[in-house]
């Protein structure tokens, strides 16, 4: 990528390439303070010099070539006051504000009291959840209010109660939160995201929060800031903050593309995360260690199998029977049935022990997140759910390096056979179906199949699975 320098300084200035969703910027600092020092110097001898400061100016290079801002709009960003908002991407909106901005404790909006004369001053409504393109869905999702104003409009009754030195990110737990998949891939991933390249300067602001998911994401949460939570639509005190992100990035189903992150972070990075978050306490530490040294593909030792086990729909009827299959085989077997409030922990430390999960298809898949690298993963693949399996959990899960081998229901397989004729399209052609729109296709295929596979085809995928399993 070619970038060219904008602004700087002829003498003293010092330049470093910085990169962020995928723009190469460069920072150029400009010591005007230490000239006008010397000058002081010479007319007045003694007079100490205070408060010399190097100015940052942070420019997006490529927009500069492709002229989308102004002169005066570079101008303004170079003077380090913004409010803007990018509603150009498909998933999510993101606004930005830098400058003097305050939480107002009265209507929960933020405000930017510009300084800057050419600051655009107006009003922008967001919804900061990752679900922009799904109108059901962001129905139901807060709308934050985002105001610049002049500078002029700033009382004394405005004062900040509470001054933060850091930037503020503004985020929705509502949505579909509650199920496990839409609050990774919603929202703890992209929140990684956003804000990693602060290593934990950010205080994060909240809209719809809840009480059960700070419980559940904690320890996740602490590894991504420093500072106690903020429910903003509670809140009533004035918080002040140098700079404000509304609404998180997002590159695509539970993944990180390093080409679009700072250093080059990846979904590993992020599994490293959460390995930190849910440290074992030292009681079971030396335990975790032990079987590391000792893994489960040593022929002295039978490999670990973890079932996760569904209930309501999808079920797998013959699990019993599929247990006896994988302990034949040479499996231990593990079954788990998480819940919305199962400690997830101790769901991690299984799952990084275990050298295959499986399972039919199905938020509580997201697990294999806690899946080491080249572990291998089976996913049991209803009819008519062949693309959202793929595209969910199959695809994710072998970017972050596992072996992935799906297991795709045949129609004597499914209990939609004991409804449907053979003949019908819902068992010989589920495209059809799943052409009709979202709603009929989680009618038939989500809501109304459970699975029975065949115990043969069973052993024959979990030997190969056995066969996998790497040192």
């Amino acid at each position: 990528m070619k970038t060219r320098e904008v602004g700087g300084c002829s003498r003293g200035g010092r330049k470093r390439k910085i990169s962020w969703q995928g723009v190469t910027w460069e920072r150029t600092a400009c010591l005007h303070a230490l000239r006008v020092g010397i000058t002081l110097l010479a007319f007045f001898g003694a007079l100490t010099l205070l408060n010399l400061h190097s100015r940052f100016n942070f420019v997006k290079l490529e927009e500069l070539a492709e002229k989308k801002y102004s002169k005066e709009g570079l101008e303004r960003r170079l003077a380090g006051e913004v409010f803007e908002c990018d509603r150009s991407q498909f998933r999510t909106d993101v606004c930005n504000m830098r400058g003097d901005i305050r939480l107002n404790s009265i209507n929960h909006s933020f405000v930017l009291y510009a300084v800057d004369g050419r600051t655009s001053l107006g009003e922008e409504k967001v919804k900061p959840y990752t679900r922009k393109w799904e109108k059901s869905c962001m129905d139901t999702v807060h709308e934050v209010t985002l105001q610049s104003v002049p500078s002029s409009s700033l009382t004394s009754a405005i004062k900040c109660d509470v001054q933060h030195t850091v930037p503020g990110v503004v985020f929705s737990t509502g949505g579909y939160t509650g199920n496990l998949y839409h609050e990774f891939h919603d929202g703890i991933i992209p929140l990684f995201i956003t804000t990693q390249h602060l290593k934990r300067e950010v205080v994060f602001l909240i809209s719809e929060l809840h009480e059960w998911w700070i419980a559940k994401y904690n320890n996740v949460i602490q590894e991504m800031t420093n500072y106690p939570l903020i429910d903003f639509e509670k809140e009533s005190q004035v918080h002040c903050f140098p700079e404000l992100t509304v609404g998180l990035h997002i590159h695509g189903e539970q993944s990180i593309d390093p080409t679009l992150m700072p250093d080059h972070k990846t979904i590993w990075d992020f599994q490293a995360l959460l390995s930190h978050a849910y440290k074992l306490p030292p009681s079971l530490e030396e335990e975790k260690n032990q079987s590391l040294k000792a893994p489960s593909y040593h022929a002295k030792v039978m490999p670990q199998l973890t079932i996760l086990v569904r209930q309501g729909t999808r079920v797998l009827l013959n699990i019993g029977k599929i247990v006896q299959v994988a302990q034949k085989v040479g499996f231990r077997v593990k079954l788990l049935k998480p819940h919305r409030t199962t400690e997830l922990q101790k769901v991690f430390w299984l799952l990084h022990k275990s050298d295959v999960l499986m399972g039919v298809h199905g938020a509580a898949l997201t697990h294999f997140l806690f899946m080491r690298p080249g572990s291998v993963f089976i996913q049991i693949i209803p009819i008519g759910t062949d693309w959202a399996a793929f595209t969910y959990y199959g695809e994710p899960a072998t970017k972050l390096g596992l072996q992935y081998l799906p297991y795709e229901i045949e129609a004597a397989e499914s209990t939609l056979s004991d409804k449907y004729n053979s003949t019908d399209p819902i068992l010989t052609d589920p495209a059809t179906v799943v052409n009709k729109g979202w709603w009929e296709m989680k009618k038939i295929y989500l809501q109304a199949q459970d699975v029975r596979p065949s115990l043969l085809r069973m052993h024959k995928i979990l030997q190969k699975a056995k066969s996998l399993i790497r040192p």
